[in-house]
């Protein structure tokens, strides 16, 4: 869910709907929302143009101006649509928008302009390219998109086409709004094997992006933290932000199939994890140092501070509360536990 203002908040469903709700009266929807065909997954809300954002499995991106509603929904339009999408995001600023597809690919949108539907062919694609290593991060060249096993994780190579490039750098003469740059993110041990990008989310300054990732046989998950590295474009219609892996841990291959939602804490010091039949408190040292201290030059493994296992079932979400030290954990069977760690 997405609170709005103070009162009104959005929920999304599995049902395709999204419905809107005023906690001043919590036993009826102000109004539902009609627009996505199948389960509807992220909500992000642009405090700017104060415009809903919602995503779901059809691979829709759709905009929802909620000042305008009815009891009979409100206007909406398709912003943009990508195969196997299964995570959205805005960056804290609403300067971006991050996109997680199955087929292990990270989609960052720059400079964004909601008030620009996009299409496939009409968006300016930038670049294609697996950031890896400090080494491989300034490579020019572009990946291609690698096999992969499973129907679930094909590859989505109509994105990257060299007719779309070459046209989208024919007709910008800069770096214009709705940038998309296509990046596939180094996951431990997969180098040659394709990954699912299951779970996006950002670090809550804006400095880095935390990946839940599975190996597309399911047999490894892994929790992976990005940096941003931003740049000036060195040429119109070339990246200008740029993923190094900082840190990583294996998780337990439990609960094949299943999406395990994770999260920063409200300070961005530490990440929840689910992890079997628990969680994790993961940090990024022993201390719970801020990222931006304690950045290694290479890859190093995230630190577990404290686990915590209540539930009879594999754990799918986790949550910290943005004003309380408590932490909120669901799993398969439904049941939600609620802890509050003493260190």
């Amino acid at each position: 869910f997405r609170f709005l203002d103070n009162r009104l908040f959005a929920t999304c469903s599995d049902d395709t709907t999204i419905a809107l709700w005023d906690l001043r009266k919590l036993n009826t929807k102000v109004c539902t929302l009609h627009g996505h065909t199948s389960w509807v997954k992220n909500i992000e809300y642009d405090t700017n143009t104060r415009l809903l954002v919602t995503s779901g499995f059809d691979g829709n991106v759709i905009i929802w101006d909620t000042n305008r509603c009815t009891e009979d929904g409100c206007p909406h339009k398709k912003f943009f649509h990508t195969r196997f999408l299964m995570r959205m995001r805005l960056t804290p600023d609403c300067s971006k928008m991050l996109i997680s597809t199955s087929s292990g690919y990270l989609l960052i949108l720059h400079d964004l302009d909601l008030n620009k539907s996009l299409e496939v062919g009409s968006y300016p694609i930038l670049r294609a390219r697996r950031t890896t290593s400090s080494s491989d991060i300034t490579s020019s060249g572009s990946s291609a998109p690698r096999a992969v096993g499973s129907p679930c994780h094909q590859n989505d190579s109509s994105l990257l086409s060299e007719k779309h490039m070459s046209r989208s750098s024919q007709r910008e003469g800069g770096s214009p709004r709705n940038s998309l740059e296509v990046l596939t993110p180094e996951v431990p041990g997969e180098r040659d094997r394709g990954n699912c990008i299951t779970s996006l989310q950002l670090h809550p300054k804006g400095w880095a992006t935390l990946l839940r990732c599975s190996s597309n046989t399911d047999d490894q998950e892994w929790t992976c933290v990005y940096e941003f590295q931003e740049g000036a474009p060195v040429r119109p219609v070339s990246p200008r932000c740029s993923l190094r892996l900082t840190h990583c841990i294996e998780e337990a291959n439990v609960g094949r199939g299943y999406i395990k939602e994770l999260c920063f804490s409200p300070d961005g010091r530490m990440i929840s994890s689910p992890h079997g039949f628990g969680i994790r408190l993961l940090g990024f040292d022993a201390h719970c140092s801020e990222l931006v201290d304690c950045l290694p030059k290479e890859a190093s493994p995230l630190k577990e501070i404290r686990s915590l296992y209540s539930h009879n079932d594999v754990v799918l979400t986790t949550k910290f509360s943005p004003t309380h030290c408590q932490i909120a954990s669901g799993c398969l069977s439904g049941r939600v536990s609620l802890y509050q760690p003493k260190f």
